[in-house]
């Protein structure tokens, strides 16, 4: 079961569009946290780690600047340190902070 677990997030990384698939919170992307955590520790700890992420890496988030540094704040009150966000939601934030400035 593993394998094949691990097979069909391969098939989802090699046939999904690329515009479907690049929108994660995370650096490292939710299909690869996954991948690896399911090769590391077996299909329990892959598949806790699918839910974990279907549970927190969607909208509805928001960005706090804390220390020259970010805080992302999901859905469910997680709290993800800098480090660990997707450079392109810090951009995006950064971006929108400007525009306000400009008004």
């Amino acid at each position: 079961m593993k394998l094949l677990f691990m097979f069909a997030i391969r098939l989802y990384q090699v046939f999904t569009p690329k515009a479907f698939r690049g929108k994660c919170l995370f650096n490292e992307s939710c299909s690869n946290y996954v991948y690896r955590k399911t090769k590391e520790n077996g299909l329990k700890d892959g598949i806790d780690a699918f839910l974990f992420r279907f549970r927190h890496c969607r909208h509805g988030y928001y960005i706090i600047e804390k220390d020259n540094d970010f805080l992302l704040i999901t859905v469910c009150n997680l709290v993800v340190e800098g480090k660990d966000i997707n450079n392109r939601i810090i951009n995006e934030y950064l971006t929108k902070a400007s525009l306000y400035k400009l008004k």
